[in-house]
């Protein structure tokens, strides 16, 4: 079976500026893949790519076989992508309820599928709920987290795009996040997981990408990145290489 996502040969300029130096990779249905890099590697502009957000210089993003390039942002949503973005970008001066109605925008007249969506959103955060007539900008920076997710949701989306959603958390709420995201891919979502925290990232994905200068240096599973030294040293803080010192000595 073809891959869900593909991504083949992609650049990504921004003016003379080279964001995205050819980079191919694919996500089958399914699969949590995660992506990883520093600050600045280009994560996030091949999110907003393939979200239709950033305009192709050259190479292709396809869906199930069907190109993306060129199309609009709302046209992509309602072929099956939603991204979640850095940084949670709720629009603070309206409520809860009012951030995930625009979620459904696309879908607002398919009103019981629009509802269910809604349902499934509250089930998996239940805060959401209890918080759903207040106005966002009032919520906690986790609350905000899990609405941004939750607007994501609710176009009931094949392919999730989570950008960085552990940035600037708790590690009790990040452990949290992390849970419900494991939570939807079990649901049957497929997602494009870009985070620096390496850890959790590896710990959650089927497979992984390293973008390092808007090239991929790295990929392979969860397992073979998380045992490869390289990614050890330079995403995983060495822990990994000062236990198996440990173990030896």
């Amino acid at each position: 079976m073809a891959p869900l996502l593909i991504i083949d040969d992609l650049q990504i300029h921004y003016g003379a500026i080279e964001a995205l130096k050819g980079i191919s990779l694919y996500l089958d249905e399914g699969e949590i893949v995660a992506v990883l890099g520093a600050n600045g590697a280009g994560k996030t502009t091949l999110i907003n790519a393939i979200s239709g957000l950033l305009p192709i210089s050259s190479g292709n993003v396809t869906l199930e076989g069907n190109r993306l390039n060129g199309i609009p942002p709302y046209e992509i949503v309602q072929k099956g992508i939603s991204q979640s973005p850095e940084g949670r970008k709720v629009f603070s001066t309206l409520t809860v309820d009012e951030n995930l109605n625009l979620g459904a925008y696309t879908q607002r007249k398919k009103k019981q599928e629009v509802g269910d969506a809604k349902e499934r959103v509250f089930s998996l955060f239940p805060i959401l709920r209890e918080r759903r007539r207040q106005l966002s900008g009032t919520l906690s920076g986790g609350e905000q987290q899990m609405l941004a997710i939750g607007r994501a949701l609710m176009s009931s989306p094949r392919l999730l795009l989570l950008d960085e959603p552990s940035l600037g958390l708790a590690p009790i709420l990040v452990n949290h996040i992390f849970g419900i995201i494991r939570e939807i891919n079990s649901q049957g979502t497929s997602i494009l997981l870009v985070e620096q925290n390496a850890h959790k990232a590896l710990s959650l994905a089927h497979k992984g990408y390293v973008l390092e200068n808007g090239v991929i240096s790295t990929s392979g599973s969860s397992s073979e990145l998380k045992s490869n030294r390289k990614i050890q040293e330079a995403y995983l803080g060495g822990s990994a290489l000062k236990r198996k010192g440990n173990q030896t000595t």
